[in-house]
């Protein structure tokens, strides 16, 4: 990276994508991903929550950003200008309400179209990852694009995951994209720490009537049934959104408040998982056709 051209168009090595077994981030000690099968359930608002709950708990934490095409996190925090440049080929991520942020998005301009095929996305990530200055980082959350290309399968070879979170909205539409995500973790061997129902209801601020208006409690049938954590479920909320919108997250600005206490619990429940070892891979299943 560069001051002129911050993210290099030369693609990595592929044979580096067929590697068995991913070398470790510098400065990082655990890794997870969250995403989702499908665009439009919440995944990226989650994300930016999830790791400000990692923080809560006291935790070193840091989020990239892997969405090439659709980069949001710089908005979520609020985050404006690029990072540092510490040398010829290291960024200083940029930083906010104790988590350490790095985003194509602070290196392009807001209304840029990323025109780029999968070799360039895939470097892009790969410069992300390693030639960042993590700097002792507890736990990284990486904010995965929806569906199942080259980002997931990059973070799945090039990166030590310790476990996968999908995002969901209870309707039966994103819950069967939200199946294909679970079913390509599954196929690379990372562990699925948790499945969580977004928008899960609306609660009107008159009358207070709960309208489920995605469904309700189709992420937890499906997580139950294919024996997966339910972490729990988040409402379609006016707050969330508003403070979303204005880089002001709900886990930074009302950390006591009823939202704040759902992501941090689900940060809790997920930590838990990989400390104690409870986020293991399955062991391979052999099938006879």
């Amino acid at each position: 990276m560069d001051r002129r051209q911050s993210v290099s168009a030369t693609p990595p090595d592929l044979k580096a994508r067929a590697t068995s077994r991913a070398a470790g981030i510098p400065g990082v000690k655990h890794v997870i991903a969250v995403a989702s099968g499908k665009g439009g359930v919440g995944k990226s608002t989650t994300s930016c929550n999830l790791a400000l709950g990692f923080a809560a708990l006291g935790l070193k934490t840091g989020i990239l950003d892997a969405d090439i095409y659709g980069p949001s996190q710089q908005k979520l925090f609020g985050l404006r200008g690029r990072p540092r440049q510490l040398g010829p080929r290291m960024l200083a991520p940029m930083e906010r309400f104790g988590v350490k942020v790095m985003s194509i998005g602070f290196l392009i301009e807001e209304d840029s179209a990323m025109i780029w095929r999968g070799p360039m996305v895939i470097s892009a990530i790969t410069q992300m990852l390693r030639e960042v200055a993590w700097d002792d980082l507890d736990i990284l959350v990486v904010d995965l694009p929806p569906g199942t290309g080259d980002a997931q399968l990059t973070m799945a070879q090039q990166a030590p995951l310790a476990g996968a979170i999908i995002v969901s909205t209870p309707q039966d539409i994103a819950l069967i994209d939200a199946r294909r995500g679970i079913a390509m973790f599954q196929k690379v061997s990372i562990p699925i720490l948790g499945l969580i129902e977004n928008m899960s209801s609306f609660c009107c601020p008159t009358c207070n009537h709960v309208t489920p208006i995605f469904g309700h409690g189709g992420a937890r049938t499906e997580a139950e049934s294919r024996g997966i954590p339910y972490l729990g479920e988040i409402p379609l909320d006016m707050q969330i959104r508003e403070t979303s919108d204005d880089g002001r997250p709900i886990v930074a600005i009302e950390p006591d408040g009823v939202h704040a206490k759902h992501y941090i619990g689900m940060a809790r429940e997920i930590w838990t998982a990989i400390v104690t070892g409870a986020a293991h891979r399955p062991p391979p299943r052999i099938v006879i056709e």
